[in-house]
């Protein structure tokens, strides 16, 4: 590979300064044969489109509402499209501008973890990536940008961003604050012996009583035998397993007494690219979104996005 992997911020206030720093990134993929891949909201699709003229039919077009549905599996799935750009002697080049809009805190937080883990999980790549970020985003996100990527892009211009921060501190700060107690109203249950069949049963029948669809439920019983199975494994008695519902999210929740640390990557990143554990890496891809605390016991809770149900339809509910 001719080019290594780069990973950059183009922050821009408005038009003129998006084109001016996405149209010389996207020609000079077209120019050398690689793949290229626009994804961006549909106005922006439209302005490339017409700055770009022919070359425009050299660029995948992909709405960033699709692209961006999950933290994990966006991952998963761009890292793969880079092996398989590599394994036809060709480069993915990736103009990326991530969907903010409407997203709850712990949904961006674990957007901003993501784009760290970008300059790990492609580090062995020739990847080149470019993320546009309108300065009409929350301050926080725009700030965020400049410590998850290691350099900043303003038209042709390539500078180093001071505020980068090693993607192993970045996430250890995500996960800094300790996780809110679950709710009064929790359901609960010890999990003494390592056959599972009870535990399965009880997660099933709590989850039925939701609106998760039932292929949602498969998930999470996968997700959760492989949680459990680790603590019993691993971790120290008493191991807890707690289920409530939260506004639009079933929440699963496996603690245990133990010291596990885990390491840094906690399965954050793809097991093919050199880091992580394939278990807590499937978790991750099985849930809406998981967080995990270790140190003094050990907390995994996953959540499972609850479809929206009809006013008035009762929902099971445990909040507090």
């Amino acid at each position: 590979m001719s080019q290594s992997f780069s990973h950059r911020v183009l922050p821009y206030g408005d038009v003129d300064e998006f084109l001016a720093g996405a149209v010389p990134f996207l020609t000079e993929g077209v120019a050398a044969g690689d793949r290229v891949v626009a994804v961006t909201g549909l106005g922006s699709e439209v302005t490339l489109r017409e700055a770009l003229g022919a070359r425009a039919e050299r660029v995948e077009f992909v709405e960033a509402d699709r692209w961006y549905a999950h933290p994990s599996r966006t991952l998963a799935d761009c890292l793969a499209d880079a092996g398989a750009a590599d394994g036809r002697g060709r480069r993915l080049r990736l103009l990326g501008e991530p969907a903010w809009t409407g997203r709850p805190p712990l949904e961006v937080l674990e957007w901003q973890r993501a784009e760290s883990l970008v300059n790990v999980a492609f580090a062995g790549t020739g990847a080149q990536l470019l993320c546009p970020y309108s300065r009409a985003l929350p301050a926080g996100v725009v700030a965020s940008s400049r410590k998850t990527h290691p350099e900043t892009v303003r038209g042709r211009t390539v500078l180093p961003n001071p505020g980068f921060v090693d993607p192993w501190d970045y996430n250890a700060a995500c996960d800094r604050d300790a996780l809110p107690p679950p709710p009064p109203g929790a359901e609960e249950m010890e999990v003494r012996q390592p056959d599972l069949y009870w535990l399965r049963l009880w997660v099933s029948d709590f989850a039925q009583l939701t609106p998760l669809p039932e292929e949602d439920v498969q998930r999470l019983l996968v997700a959760v035998t492989e949680v459990v199975t680790n603590a019993m494994r691993h971790g120290e008695p008493p191991v807890v397993l707690r289920m409530w519902v939260e506004p639009g999210e079933l929440v699963c929740e496996v603690g245990d007494a133990g010291s596990w640390r885990g390491g840094p990557d906690v399965g954050l990143v793809p097991p093919h690219a050199g880091v992580g554990r394939f278990g807590l890496w499937a978790v991750r891809l099985l849930c809406s979104l998981v967080q995990i605390r270790t140190g003094e016991g050990t907390t995994v809770r996953m959540r499972l996005r609850l479809p929206a149900v009809p006013s008035g339809t009762p929902v099971h509910s445990n909040t507090a």
